[in-house]
């Protein structure tokens, strides 16, 4: 089992490269529970929230069997890349936190790049 520091320290390491080498584009930021995902693209610069998504928003909700598979990932991704559009906003740096870019994680950030959204 992980332990929460180790997660911590990995979330704080992947944040801390992103931050040393992005000055100008806003990030993907995600967060997993066992049940959800969320995406929100922060504007780090002016500390507010561009656009957000999760399986829990009214548009995804009802056509999801759970928000806690690939195709409901998907789907988020999707929507942020839609919404994130709206904002004006076509680049972004992915932030993963302390998960791995594998399963969930992944298939958000390949529905957001298929939507129009470049990392």
């Amino acid at each position: 089992m992980v332990s929460k520091l180790s997660v911590k320290r990995r979330a704080a390491r992947v944040r801390r490269q992103i931050r040393a080498n992005n000055t100008e584009r806003p990030r993907l930021s995600i967060y997993r529970s066992g049940k959800n995902i969320y995406a929100q693209v922060i504007d780090d610069k002016a500390g507010r929230t561009l656009a957000a998504a999760s399986t829990l928003d009214k548009d995804l909700k009802s056509g999801l069997k759970t928000g806690a598979d690939i195709s409901a990932a998907s789907a988020v991704g999707k929507l942020i890349a839609e919404r994130a559009g709206k904002a004006g906003v076509k680049e972004v740096v992915f932030d993963r936190g302390p998960y791995i870019f594998h399963g969930r994680v992944k298939a958000l950030a390949e529905a957001a790049r298929e939507g129009g959204l470049s990392f």
